[in-house]
């Protein structure tokens, strides 16, 4: 048999305590959050596992098969940010994103944001332990522009409500089932020649 997986102790305490520090926080703290974070969307291929009923011998027929992308070009990234208001901005990421291009991605979408959200002053901004969210420069870049930034605990995805507002995304994703067009290459010898 092989053992059961689960997180290191030190995080599991972490998140103990972070939850018993707001346990008793008034529901208004929490309206006054604008929740963030990165995900990356499988367009083609498996999202979660998919299952389909076939007659014998129908298992290459086109809706039998899941089309996939070699290469990259088969997902994209994406920041977005919510509060209790409802969605703020959503960029995709074009690029492996780092610490640069996340500020680049704050300096133009996190007030904006916050400001079609309609938050009250003294707001609070979440992002989790991703090294680029932790950086030195990156807090020393929230400290400069007054942003208040709530305390998170390590290997925590299942206290970020963000994360289901991904899972409803990419569930809205599947039931589109985009499909991969590719144009056919321009014909380099056209006469023939």
């Amino acid at each position: 048999m092989s053992p059961s997986t689960c997180p290191p102790v030190q995080p599991v305490q972490a998140r103990l305590k972070f939850a018993r520090e707001h346990l008793d926080d008034p529901e208004e703290d929490w309206e006054n959050v604008i929740w963030s974070d990165e995900t990356k969307i499988e367009l083609f291929g498996k999202n979660s596992t998919r299952r389909v009923w076939r007659t014998k011998n129908a298992e290459l027929h086109p809706k039998n098969t899941i089309p996939t992308v070699k290469h990259g070009g088969g997902n994209i990234m994406l920041w977005g940010c919510f509060s209790a208001n409802g969605p703020g901005r959503l960029i995709r990421v074009k690029e492996r994103m780092n610490g640069a291009m996340y500020r680049e991605i704050l300096s133009e979408n996190l007030l904006q944001s916050a400001r079609a959200l309609k938050m009250k002053h003294g707001w609070v901004f979440h992002h989790d332990n991703d090294p680029k969210h932790t950086a030195q420069a990156m807090k020393e870049w929230l400290r400069k522009k007054h942003f208040k930034v709530l305390e998170w605990s390590s290997q925590s995805p299942d206290l970020k409500p963000i994360e289901n507002l991904w899972r409803e995304l990419k569930v809205c994703v599947a039931q589109q089932q985009p499909h991969l067009f590719v144009s056919q290459p321009p014909d380099l010898n056209p006469e023939g020649v």
